[in-house]
């Protein structure tokens, strides 16, 4: 086992459940992912977040950077800039590619910042 790993529990308890809405992502109108087949992760007290499937999000869009981060709960993550409107939103998305067990299900997934993109459940 990963000595960093932490597992999810009471005290900071994470949960990975289907969303039965349409998630649609999009920046000034511009829609760079839509998908009945987000997952929904909670995390201890923090804002639930909204996991797309990749195969759901315009790959055209979207461009991986060099930034990476760590979560004790979830993994290494690896981040896409969105080139949208003429604009590139740098790191504006974070994915996991090969999450810890307890969080396995987001392995393949994107997830986006709110404060960069409009993210609405339909």
């Amino acid at each position: 086992m990963n000595p960093r790993m932490k597992i999810p529990g009471p005290d900071h308890p994470i949960t990975v459940v289907p969303n039965p809405k349409r998630v649609r992502i999009s920046v000034n109108g511009e829609v760079i992912a839509e998908t009945t087949k987000a997952l929904t992760l909670k995390e201890g007290s923090y804002p639930a977040v909204q996991y797309i499937p990749r195969e759901d999000a315009v790959a055209a869009k979207l461009k991986r950077t060099s930034h990476a981060s760590y979560c004790p709960y979830k993994g290494d993550a690896g981040y896409f800039s969105i080139a949208a409107n003429g604009k590139t939103l740098e790191n504006a998305i974070w994915t996991y590619e090969a999450p810890y067990d307890a969080v396995k299900d987001i392995a393949g997934h994107l997830a986006f910042y709110p404060d960069k993109v409009t993210i609405e459940e339909l």
